[in-house]
């Protein structure tokens, strides 16, 4: 395992043009915005919070 010692910057870069040529931009910023919603959910999850959006669309237009 000595190999993970000397992974650095170039490495990372390597890889990183490796995965926009393999799966293109548009799929890396849909899926980095599903693991964004995905946290949040689950965030809000842990903390308690019971709003589903349909109460919170309800009570936006309650407002109007």
């Amino acid at each position: 395992m000595s190999f993970l010692r000397d992974f650095g910057l170039p490495e990372l870069v390597i890889i990183l043009v490796l995965i926009v040529i393999l799966f293109g931009p548009g799929r890396i910023s849909k899926v980095a915005g599903e693991l964004g919603k995905g946290i949040r959910s689950f965030k809000e999850g842990m903390s308690g919070k019971e709003d589903n959006k349909e109460d919170v669309q309800e009570e936006k237009k309650a407002d109007k």
